[in-house]
């Protein structure tokens, strides 16, 4: 698609809108939940009564910053995504880095639909037990599998359910163990209540089984069996920086960028936050566990026994920047927050109602784009320069500016290059001294 295709996108210049604006762009493009639209309208702070009934000792709710990240095509599917974050400039960068991958085709994605895992630990063991433990349960392993399933007649009934049971064993340990894991199929649900409650009315079976006690009973945070990968090839030249660097010099960089985050263990922590920026407001947007995908992703960095980068970044014919990322992830589009919080409801909407394996490669996608956004940064201009834009804003409101002020005097110390909250205050009072009508022009960031 080319760029002249791209200016009269219906969500192109998005950003100039008022908010009345970009609610009706959306509105006349979606079929939006209409409680949703009203609870943004009213400044998108809970209800007491919903707050109260999902926490213990409510007293209000603490709405973040709710946007949407445009040009997103996954295997042909245009889509706008729901974002819920604090942090400056990550929208916009990836609403930017997810424009060039458009024009270059967009994502295509694929999964292993794979199961969550429930462990059963066993103790009081001695390590010359653990083989013929496991090999009794292994003989009980389709019984123990229909118990699980006669548990959750309605998820089997779906095409769910538990589908294996494996049996590790720890004989070198402090205190030697063994886990039982229960491979479950949880479809459109996380799973997190659904696995915790097979692992608790299995484990007396277990017990019995193998003689001995059973300690924890409970899910895996690390979802190695749901793995969802994105991939994205980007022309070269769109990779340039106004005009003053190759594309393909900026390409090269990026995948040195990449080389450095994959073996330094230091660098591969902030590289696979900036990809966390464009995962969690789509997890937290949809009312799903965000720590929960937190844990298990970035233990899964260390799969092959060190922290690394979790994107992979190469080049193909000199022409091509290519990247992959592999994630797993552990959502849900039925039942719990996403069922009765209205905003997850409304993002769901605006996703199309996608399944959870859909929702999986969305929150991937936008985060290969973030990682994009910040390596570009990172090898051009720098992380600093688009982030200080949105930055001076901020210090401009915190000083106590209002309306047109809130725009003149981030201008202002951005051109003198004196970003501070001194210089914003000193800003103001000069303003405020001398309230000649001023204009300013805003620049997509």
């Amino acid at each position: 698609m080319t760029d002249e295709n791209l200016k009269y996108h219906p969500f192109s210049g998005f950003y100039k809108l008022s908010r009345t604006e970009r609610l009706q762009r959306l509105e006349d493009h979606y079929k939006l939940d209409s409680e949703g639209v009203q609870l943004l309208e009213s400044g998108g702070a809970l209800p007491f009564d919903l707050s109260d009934l999902f926490v213990e000792n409510s007293i209000g709710s603490f709405p973040l910053p709710f946007g949407i990240v445009t040009n997103v095509v996954i295997d042909g599917e245009e889509l706008v995504v729901p974002f819920a974050v604090e942090e400056s400039s990550v929208i916009a960068a990836a609403s930017n880095a997810c424009k060039w991958i458009k024009s270059s085709g967009g994502f295509t994605s694929y999964s292993n639909n794979g199961c969550m895992i429930g462990q059963i630990q066993i103790l009081d063991i001695f390590p010359e037990e653990m083989s013929l433990i496991e090999a009794n349960i292994l003989t009980h392993k389709q019984s123990i599998l229909r118990l699980c399933n006669d548990l959750h007649p309605k998820l089997v009934a779906r095409g769910g359910g538990a589908k294996d049971l494996t049996v590790q064993s720890f004989p070198e340990s402090e205190i030697p163990f063994m886990t039982v894991h229960l491979h479950i199929d949880t479809c459109e649900a996380m799973g997190a209540n659904l696995v915790n409650t097979t692992c608790e009315k299995i484990a007396p079976l277990i017990e019995k089984i193998s003689c001995a006690r059973i300690g924890l009973k409970i899910l895996s945070n690390l979802a190695s069996e749901k793995l969802f990968t994105v991939k994205c090839k980007i022309d070269t030249k769109l990779l340039s920086e106004s005009g003053m660097n190759n594309g393909q010099e900026v390409a090269k960089k990026i995948v040195e960028a990449y080389v450095f985050a994959k073996h330094d263990p230091y660098r591969a922590a902030t590289h696979n936050k900036g990809i966390m920026n464009g995962v969690d407001p789509v997890v937290i947007a949809t009312g799903n566990d965000w720590r929960a995908n937190e844990a298990g992703i970035h233990a899964f960095a260390c799969k092959d026994g060190r922290y690394q980068s979790l994107s992979r970044w190469s080049l193909e014919d000199e022409n091509y920047l290519v990247g992959e990322l592999t994630l797993p992830m552990q959502l849900g589009t039925v039942g719990g927050i996403t069922r009765l919080h209205p905003m997850a409801k409304f993002s769901l909407a605006l996703l199309n109602n996608p399944t959870a394996a859909k929702l999986a490669r969305v929150a991937i996608a936008t985060g290969l784009a973030s990682n994009l956004a910040a390596l570009r940064a990172l090898t051009t201009t720098g992380i600093q320069a688009g982030h200080m834009k949105l930055h001076a804003k901020n210090l401009a409101l915190a000083a106590g500016a209002r309306g047109e002020r809130i725009e003149l005097i981030a201008k202002e110390m951005i051109d003198k290059q004196k970003i501070s909250q001194s210089e914003a205050v000193r800003l103001l009072q000069k303003f405020r001294e001398n309230p000649e009508p001023r204009h300013s022009q805003s620049s997509e960031i």
